[in-house]
């Protein structure tokens, strides 16, 4: 994702908060949860399809954790970012802030709206498999913070662009390794666990001859509820129209519209379109504004699909985002 991060300095009197946000790559200093939660795990929502997915990176002033349920009617997914292999930053961390109590009425709120909390880990700071991380203790100790916190889930946000890219199949075999690891911890049809992959990798091209999300599916498919896919940050032009993100992506990398990713064998209904929700800002491209991304989720819906929608980020996409972007398929 393109994300933002906040360094948390704490002195004996103030708490300063600063932003620092880097277009393809960043470093994040994060600060460790302090304060654990032995409230006995609050009952989860495991959403069906359409899956309206939204991120939170960005600081808010005057917000810590989530923002009250009523500023992101019609999504059903809300995700808390990052959680990093250092430990919660941003989003993830102002949960960990929060007392107990704090936490359990925002979660009974939140589930009593239909809205799934889960936390997004990784994003654009981490590169676990160029850094060594191992995926099983990695797994473990996300899987562990998910339940301490009582989260529905966790989103795995992927971007070891380098590791992809050697095509030697260790990232391949490390996302596997985690996957089946976190769900070890997390079972299928108690928690969440969805994958953000950049839509080219799940294209058959020369450049990923290791596979990569192709190979992650046929691996571990089977334990991924759905994919949150990144149709932005892959080239100016790409995925700028309905024909190009649906139908036929040409470019940079062809093969890697919707329905010519499903057309490669993965389930089409749970390729979740995801898009950012400002045209500068949230992504460096791939921007379509909501009431045209209405008429392309329309006609995706008209074509069998309806695996739903994700947007980077809050609060740069909120309801009425939303709102419109389901207006045509899928109205409230």
């Amino acid at each position: 994702m393109f994300s933002l991060s906040l360094f948390y300095v704490l002195s004996s009197m103030l708490l300063f908060r600063g932003v620092f946000s880097a277009p393809t790559c960043e470093l994040s200093l994060a600060s460790r949860s302090t304060q654990s939660s032995s409230a006995p795990l609050s009952k989860r929502a495991i959403p069906a399809a359409p899956r309206f997915v939204i991120y939170s990176d960005k600081f808010v002033p005057g917000l810590t954790g989530p923002p009250p349920v009523s500023e992101v009617q019609g999504y059903n997914v809300f995700a808390l970012s990052f959680l990093l292999i250092s430990g919660p930053a941003d989003k993830a961390v102002e949960w960990t802030q929060l007392s107990a109590s704090d936490r359990s009425t925002i979660k009974s709120q939140y589930a009593d709206a239909g809205v799934s909390l889960i936390v997004s880990a990784f994003g654009s700071t981490d590169a676990p498999t160029s850094t060594g991380a191992d995926p099983t203790s990695t797994a473990n100790t996300m899987a562990a913070w998910v339940k301490q916190f009582d989260l529905d889930g966790i989103d795995v946000d992927y971007e070891d662009f380098n590791a992809i890219d050697a095509s030697d199949g260790k990232a391949e075999a490390w996302i596997a390794t985690f996957t089946q690891q976190l769900r070890t911890q997390l079972p299928k049809g108690q928690f969440i666990l969805s994958h953000a992959p950049v839509a080219p990798w799940f294209t058959v091209n020369s450049k990923f001859s290791a596979g990569a999300y192709l190979q992650v599916d046929k691996t571990v498919g089977d334990l991924i509820d759905w994919y949150n896919v990144q149709f932005y940050n892959q080239g100016a032009t790409e995925y700028t129209t309905c024909d190009s993100l649906l139908n036929t992506a040409g470019g940079d990398w062809p093969g890697s519209s919707l329905f010519e990713i499903a057309a490669s064998g993965i389930d089409l209904n749970k390729l979740v379109i995801g898009k950012p929700g400002l045209s500068a800002g949230d992504a460096n491209n791939g921007f379509i504004d909501p009431t045209t991304l209405a008429g392309c989720v329309q006609q995706a819906k008209a074509k069998g699909w309806d695996a739903g929608v994700m947007v980077w980020e809050f609060p740069d996409a909120t309801a009425s985002w939303i709102q419109t972007v389901r207006s045509q398929a899928f109205p409230e």
